[in-house]
């Protein structure tokens, strides 16, 4: 089934079968990065959102061409659900030379300037400053835009976000503060470490809170939706969208900290399963899911050969774009 069929046979809910569609390209891409890891064919270390696809569909499906966005160390499905190119995606992750940013900032500084994507940074929390500095420049420019910080509820007792709050809320500010609250702040529950609430924090700056079920893909997309039109009529709001974070904190973490129950529960909530089921309650049939489920792997599997094949980068090139010549004074 094509995707205008697709579309046809489920009437007007096709929006959740573009999210479906988002989410499962995630769900395909970071599946084979974690094999890729566990294989050494990607150097350094990875951090997965696996189980948080639904958020990173749901919010960039309300963004425009002007937007911008700042993500995290965990920040894979966010770039992909913005429509970075795969390939170069795949390349640069691999350290090849044809890579997004030439293989060389890998899986923790991803950046595609011309999709508004600021980049992703290993420091928790530092999305939020870069992302505040966006939102002022789509205000001094006019550009219409909004930026967009992603940060995870480890985030929520760094001082860099008290102060982007505080700032936003002063200078009125075009931005959405959007928490993954997965529950865990590393490797431990995040109520062991700070003992506020978000809401309660964006309240004492006068900021908007709105809280969704961040695994559910439709209602995320809808919060989402609310947020982006705060944001360009009046200004910062804070999303926080409760989700499941199924891997550990980063690739090979063997998440001994994680009780069985709650292990044994994840899948209840998983939210490809949940819109999938939601898509054949509303008439698609199964076999057309399981087509578009072939095809996602199919694409993903092409841009792993692909990447494979790339060349790898000059290591003379290594301090290109580092520095600028300043030439003789």
């Amino acid at each position: 089934m094509n995707s205008r069929t697709a579309k046809k046979a489920i009437g007007g809910n096709s929006r959740l079968l573009d999210l479906h569609r988002t989410m499962l390209l995630i769900r395909a891409t970071e599946t084979a990065l974690s094999k890729l890891f566990a294989d050494g064919e990607i150097p350094g270390f990875i951090h997965l959102s696996l189980g948080q696809e639904a958020v990173a569909a749901g919010v960039c499906s309300a963004l425009g061409p002007a937007d911008t966005l700042a993500t995290t160390h965990r920040g894979h499905g966010h770039v992909i659900a913005r429509g970075i190119d795969l390939g170069g995606f795949f390349k640069e992750l691999m350290g090849r030379e044809g890579g997004q940013c030439k293989g060389r900032s890998g899986s923790m500084h991803v950046a595609d300037m011309g999709l508004g994507i600021l980049g992703a940074n290993g420091i928790v929390g530092a999305s939020v400053p870069l992302a505040l500095g966006s939102a002022l420049a789509h205000q001094t420019r006019a550009t219409g835009g909004i930026a967009v910080a992603f940060f995870g509820d480890g985030a929520m007792a760094e001082g860099a976000l008290h102060e982007a709050l505080n700032m936003a809320a002063l200078w009125s500010l075009p931005m959405i503060f959007v928490c993954e609250n997965n529950g865990w702040s590393e490797f431990s529950p995040t109520a062991r470490q700070f003992r506020g609430k978000l809401a309660n924090i964006a309240g004492a700056f006068g900021i908007r809170h709105i809280h969704v079920d961040g695994n559910d893909a439709e209602a995320t997309a809808d919060a989402a939706r609310e947020a982006a039109d705060h944001a360009r009529a009046t200004g910062p709001v804070v999303l926080e969208c409760m989700t499941t974070r199924f891997h550990g904190h980063f690739e090979g973490d063997p998440q001994k900290y994680r009780d069985s129950e709650e292990m044994a529960a994840m899948a209840a909530g998983d939210p490809v399963a949940r819109s999938r089921a939601r898509l054949i309650e509303l008439g698609m049939a199964a076999a057309d899911l399981d087509a578009i489920v072939s095809e996602t792997e199919a694409r993903v599997a092409a841009a792993v050969e692909a990447s494979r094949a790339d060349a790898l980068p000059d290591f003379d090139a290594t301090l290109a774009d580092v520095y600028t010549p300043m030439g003789a004074h």
